[in-house]
């Protein structure tokens, strides 16, 4: 940042939950949140740029969860809205009982979801994310949400993988899912709408991604790099493959790309 260079967390979680990160690093200019459908100004408290799902879309994709009996949950600018804790919501309010309570996640646990959201005033619903451990429910969920209108649907080719520590235990939490925002909504959109702001040219930008949701901005930007410990088809998309997130890869292209130059 020293030389004039941008650093922007770029990432599928809200805005609640990256602001204490994007501080922690120093990061704390500009972030992307919601897979690229909010661009946050942290330092003027404000949304420079936004692409979010309208209620009745939310609605109506909830209406296909719940006839479906598949697991979901709800992500605005500040809270994740579920029915219980499990999946994603799991790992993150494990997460929690680490963090002061000023930098945990917001997870809102609520008995209905479509009623909840129906009897509320108009939100900021940033996506859908739908998940399931049976790849066969998982799959028949995803053809049905694909046939709705004016959304994106994330095409994930793999099991999401965590860790959740326990003391010395370690227990793994692995699943299907994919994340549902409103059309056009991805990670380089998001950048060429700040990158505009910025004047800056799309060959200045270097994008670092580990996952699915990381595509467009690896395959456009003027230098993709892929983690280590990504997917081989992730890997693929990029322009050179880091070390993994243990050996400090984003570090090491850091030095490699901008500090060494």
């Amino acid at each position: 940042m020293e030389r004039g260079v941008e650093v922007v967390l770029t990432t599928g979680r809200s805005p609640a939950s990256v602001k204490n990160l994007a501080e922690e690093t120093g990061a704390d200019h500009y972030i992307i949140c919601g897979n690229g459908a909010i661009v946050y100004d942290l330092q003027k408290q404000e949304t420079i740029y936004q692409n979010l799902l309208d209620k009745k879309k939310v609605l109506q994709l909830i209406e296909i969860c719940e006839e479906n009996s598949i697991y979901y949950n709800v992500y605005t600018e500040n809270t994740i809205i579920t029915k219980t804790l499990n999946y994603n919501t799991l790992f993150y309010h494990h997460e929690n009982s680490r963090k002061p309570d000023d930098k945990k996640t917001n997870i809102h646990i609520v008995q209905d979801i479509y009623e909840y959201v129906k009897e509320r005033e108009e939100e900021d619903y940033s996506k859908i994310m739908i998940c399931d451990d049976n790849n066969i429910i998982f799959s028949s969920i995803i053809k049905k949400i694909k046939m709705v209108k004016n959304v994106d649907v994330l095409d994930v080719g793999h099991m999401s993988k965590k860790i959740i520590k326990d003391g010395t235990e370690e227990y793994p939490l692995e699943y299907y899912y994919t994340e549902v925002s409103s059309q056009n909504v991805d990670k380089w959109s998001a950048i060429l709408k700040l990158i505009e702001k910025l004047n800056i040219q799309p060959e200045e930008v270097i994008a670092i991604g580990d996952n699915v949701n990381d595509q467009t901005m690896l395959e456009n930007a003027g230098l993709g790099i892929a983690m280590g410990n990504s997917a081989p088809y992730i890997q693929e998309m990029a322009d050179e493959v880091t070390l993994d997130n243990n050996s400090n890869g984003v570090a090491v292209s850091i030095e490699k790309h901008i500090l060494t130059v």
